[in-house]
């Protein structure tokens, strides 16, 4: 492959990578990261703190019902405590009876009018033993539920129950999910804006060592112009103007540079002779109007490629 074609391939994938992991790139990847994690962090914490919240003011209603059912309006339902993410107690300031059919109306009822489960564990728990005196459990239909001693009341004694949600998604198991996605949606931005510069349409090396410029094939080698068939000769420094544009197409390139690059082996720089090999430059590419070498007053030029 020809030097010029070359450093023009060596020049465009340097460019690709920098334009990807500029600055402004990074920051906007940066700060899309920060949004969406954010967004994950709060939804998922608000989303937690509601449930947490909706079950609580349920059970206390549960407990105050018990204690109804056992004649009692006068001593308090202990504040409901979170076990865990899924799990909850109730607890009471006095000693309580409780009725097994009773407790499973109870608390299907209040479960039903807030849509809350329909998959959950029921024990009632001995304060002084810690053992279970009692438990059911409740899973979406009849045919699996298991309820068992209906009709054999728990005597009077001190008891908490707990109650255990098991098809309840909790917040870390969805922000998890979220998690995921961030990642994936994350991965394709980047994939997206490196893509977007690869799949530049402009310029393409060929096999046999030529460069397509719009409607032109250039092949600095042979200091020519190809477009259909047509051939069109260019000088030295031509050719190597050409190249350097090629390397960044839709650039500002400052006159400096385009000196430094094409004369500065030949020890004397005069800024004319940029300007005059430009027009010749500009002459020959006018055959395809999705070419132009624009100025930029006071700064330098830049080849603008549709």
């Amino acid at each position: 492959m020809s030097t010029y074609v070359k450093r023009y391939a060596f020049e465009r994938n340097t460019d690709i990578f920098t334009q990807i992991m500029s600055k402004r790139n990074i920051y906007t990847i940066v700060g899309f990261i920060a949004v969406l994690f954010s967004t994950w962090f709060f939804l998922g914490s608000g989303e937690d703190k509601s449930f947490s919240e909706n079950v609580k003011v349920i059970l206390r209603d549960v407990g105050h019902q018990l204690l109804l059912s056992n004649k009692d309006s006068t001593s308090l339902v202990l504040p409901v405590t979170e076990v865990d993410r899924s799990k909850y107690r109730i607890s009471f300031q006095n000693k309580l009876a409780i009725e097994p059919g009773n407790l499973v109306s109870i608390i299907q009822k209040n479960f039903k009018k807030t849509s809350l489960s329909s998959h959950y564990l029921v024990e009632v728990i001995n304060c002084t033993t810690h053992e279970v005196a009692y438990s059911y459990r409740i899973k979406n239909t009849k045919e699996n539920n298991i309820i068992s001693c209906i009709g054999r009341v728990l005597e009077e004694n001190c008891y908490t129950i707990e109650i255990s949600f098991k098809d309840q998604k909790t917040a870390k198991n969805s922000n998890q999910t979220i998690l995921y996605v961030l990642v994936i949606v994350v991965f394709m931005i980047i994939t997206f804006l490196f893509y977007r510069r690869r799949k530049s349409p402009h310029f393409e090396v060929s096999n046999d060592q030529h460069t397509t410029l719009g409607k032109f094939k250039f092949y600095p080698e042979q200091n020519k112009l190809v477009k259909e068939a047509v051939e069109i000769s260019l000088s030295k420094k031509e050719c190597e103007l050409l190249s350097v544009f090629i390397a960044k197409p839709n650039q500002i390139i400052k006159r400096e540079e385009l000196m430094k690059r094409v004369w500065e082996d030949n020890g004397v720089i005069v800024g004319r002779s940029l300007d005059t090999y430009i027009s010749k430059l500009r002459k020959k590419l006018k055959g395809d109007a999705s070419i132009k070498i624009s100025n930029v007053h006071g700064v330098g030029y830049k080849l603008e490629v549709d």
